[in-house]
């Protein structure tokens, strides 16, 4: 599938902002599955500094400096994004998941160090025994890694109730556990917490899905929506994509902007201003077959 994307947040601000300093991760990741050309980015005031670079996990990040007065931010980016589908997988043929995490610990391949680093606590993803009791549903002896994995992802998707109303970025994974209720964010980081915390390696992946509208309507402009869904490590395979929101394996309706231990690494648009008071954002997303 090959997409046009564009992504636009803007921000208002109730005062002027005298000076901001920002970091985007907003522009599409080349992946083995995965290429974007056209990558245009428009900013609003012009920055006085910007800077294209990669991060420690290889994510396209810009930084950016505004420092004329300004009530108002706009960050838009547009590209032409070519995503292949994922290859057949056969989950029962993965090994099991305590030779995973036996494993792990001692692998000293790039693969394994770069794996190794994702099976630990970060900011939004705490570790603890009620995750482990819960993904162990899944996860029995012997089962086969990416077969529980899929388990895990079904569970999720079947016992939570999707509700953009009954969480905020901070709130904690055990508030998620036992309301039941969340986001696409909050899934991804249950799922990644629920790993971990079994000792393996998993990753918080930013990116978009492509919706479609009902039978017979046109899609609305602005309608997709930034995701987030969960990778896990799986010797042999490499790293597997499971939407937790929607129960699929990550395929080509699904774009990638990057990936890190949870959502602080890669936020869309994060910064430090000076003044601004009270502020509103507004961000729309528009994800179209080209």
């Amino acid at each position: 599938m090959t997409y046009r994307l564009r992504h636009r947040t803007e921000y208002s601000y109730s005062f002027p902002v005298a000076c901001s300093h920002h970091v985007s991760h907003m522009a599409p990741r080349q992946t083995d599955f995965q290429s974007s050309a056209e990558d245009r980015i428009f900013i609003s005031p012009t920055p006085a500094v910007s800077l294209e670079k990669w991060d420690y996990f290889g994510n396209t990040a810009t930084h950016f400096t505004v420092q004329e007065s300004h009530t108002k931010l706009v960050v838009e980016i547009s590209s032409l994004v070519t995503v292949q589908p994922v290859p057949h997988l056969y989950p029962e043929q993965t090994i099991p998941w305590e030779q995973v995490r036996e494993q792990l610990p001692g692998d000293l391949s790039p693969m394994g160090l770069a794996a190794y680093q994702f099976a630990f606590a970060s900011e939004h993803v705490t570790l603890s025994r009620d995750l482990a009791d819960y993904a162990r549903v899944s996860f029995t002896p012997g089962r086969p890694i990416l077969e529980a994995g899929m388990d895990l992802t079904a569970r999720i998707f079947h016992e939570f109730t999707f509700d953009p109303k009954a969480t905020e970025v901070s709130t904690p994974l055990r508030t998620v556990l036992i309301a039941k209720r969340g986001v696409c964010q909050d899934f991804a980081h249950l799922m990644i917490g629920c790993l971990r915390s079994l000792g393996l390696g998993a990753r918080y992946v930013s990116g978009y899905i492509q919706t479609l509208p009902p039978p017979g309507q046109e899609k609305l402009v602005g309608s997709d929506a930034s995701h987030a869904w969960c990778s896990l490590y799986c010797p042999g395979l490499g790293w597997v994509d499971l939407d937790p929101t929607n129960n699929v394996i990550a395929s080509d309706q699904h774009v990638t902007l990057g990936w890190g231990r949870d959502f602080a690494d890669v936020s869309p648009l994060r910064g430090v201003i000076l003044g601004g008071g009270k502020h509103k954002v507004n961000v729309a997303v528009d994800l179209v077959a080209a």
